[in-house]
């Protein structure tokens, strides 16, 4: 592989494959900060999601043994 720097910017081509490479590592790093961070957002969310079916579960059996204690009162 043979890397052949872009006059002007922090890119580098690769020869063979005709690639374009960033070379500036503190911009990798940000990426890679980014994309960690935007994973965890995704896993927060997806553990709100998770919370709130159980909290609709939890309202679905109040409001059925409720139900049922006002058909038993009503008997």
């Amino acid at each position: 592989m043979s890397l052949v720097k872009v006059t002007g910017t922090k890119l580098v081509r690769d020869t063979q494959s005709m690639a374009l490479m960033n070379t500036d590592s503190n911009e990798k790093n940000e990426y890679y900060s980014k994309l960690r961070m935007i994973r965890v957002q995704k896993e927060e969310i997806n553990n709100v999601k998770e919370e709130i079916n159980i909290i609709k579960q939890d309202m679905q059996e109040v409001k059925s043994l409720i139900l049922k204690l006002l058909e038993n009162k009503g008997s």
